[in-house]
């Protein structure tokens, strides 16, 4: 298998995650997102991934190499052809709950918060570094509030029960944003302890921006 990914990436971050957790390999090929305007606009690039997005996950069957796209597809591509480690619980209506707080994370925060849309804001919409800054705040804090509410319900040592799951594969990347860009996080008790929590697991340190090597 063969990751196309940025350091910085919190979609890639997810996809590093789970392949860490299931014990899985992958070649760890970097797409730098802003270098020569972005090398995810390139044509070779585009190829693989008409979104011009990371990360893109390419593997191979019978028929030979094929590519995926969207972080949450990926992982579960991996979660279906590699079942025996698993980031989704068995019970459906847990596995429902699960998915629900991973693409509360993914399709709601941090869509409205990722670099092309900070990029447009900045450079078509002419806003200031301030007024960025308090988008970026604002969308943290929605998702974060209602995550927060939920975890009071179903959290132990991670966001459901104590075995790690898709949810904290997305809450990871998205806390580390949070703290990149100084969001207070203090309102959100379980939301730190379960980053604590996280980064006690080789899985997640290995994972972590820092520790690739496209990092600078």
């Amino acid at each position: 298998m063969k990751l196309y990914g940025y350091w910085r990436s919190s979609a890639a971050y997810r996809v590093r995650i789970a392949l860490n957790l299931k014990q899985l390999s992958a070649d760890h090929i970097s797409v730098h997102l802003v270098n020569n305007g972005g090398e995810q606009h390139s044509e070779s690039y585009h190829h693989l991934n008409p979104q011009h997005l990371v990360p893109t996950l390419v593997d191979s069957n019978e028929l030979g190499e094929f590519s995926l796209n969207q972080s949450l597809a990926i992982i579960e591509y991996l979660e279906e052809k590699y079942p025996k480690i698993n980031v989704l619980p068995t019970n459906l209506e847990d596995k429902a709950v699960v998915r629900g707080m991973a693409q509360a994370i993914a399709c709601e925060i941090h869509p409205l918060d990722n670099l092309r849309v900070l990029q447009y804001l900045v450079k078509e919409m002419g806003i200031d570094e301030g007024q960025k800054m308090q988008w970026y705040a604002h969308w943290i804090h929605l998702g974060f509030s209602a995550l927060e509410t939920q975890l009071e319900r179903y959290a132990g040592e991670y966001c459901f029960g104590n075995k790690v799951t898709l949810a904290d594969i997305c809450l990871i990347p998205q806390v580390y944003n949070a703290k990149r860009f100084n969001v207070p996080l203090a309102a959100y008790p379980n939301i730190v302890r379960i980053w604590e929590n996280c980064h006690q697991l080789d899985a997640f340190i290995q994972a972590a921006p820092e520790q690739q090597a496209d990092a600078s």
